[in-house]
């Protein structure tokens, strides 16, 4: 199974930009449906954004799909050919503020996002 590790959290001003990355442990080609989830201490976890698709070589067209809360604001994508997941994270407000993850809870470390000025 393909174990997955985030990165690119950070602290940011309101407004502000953040790129996460998602990478897999090994070829996530054949994984139909990615997603990005975040936690805030205290509560459930929330979803952020999927996409579907998959391709056998390189480069990945799929459907995304997000919580009303980012949309607009965050893009996600993947790059099969990196075993690659990303989210682009626009006009970062205080509500974003969480942990970040791409798998199921207990599976990946995560990535922290604060917002703050």
């Amino acid at each position: 199974q393909v174990m997955f590790v985030e990165s690119g959290g950070d602290l940011v001003q309101p407004g502000g930009s953040l790129r996460l990355s998602c990478i897999g442990s090994r070829s996530i080609s054949g994984i139909l449906v990615m997603a990005w989830y975040r936690q805030v201490p205290g509560k459930e976890r929330e979803f952020v954004a999927r996409i579907h698709g998959r391709t056998i070589s390189t480069s990945n067209i799929g459907t995304p799909y997000y919580a009303d809360s980012v949309k607009g604001r965050f893009t996600i994508s993947r790059d099969n050919s990196k075993n690659a997941m990303y989210l682009q994270m626009d006009n970062l407000q205080p509500e974003d503020t969480a942990r970040y993850y791409c798998d199921e809870p207990g599976r990946s470390p995560g990535t922290q996002v604060t917002v703050s000025s």
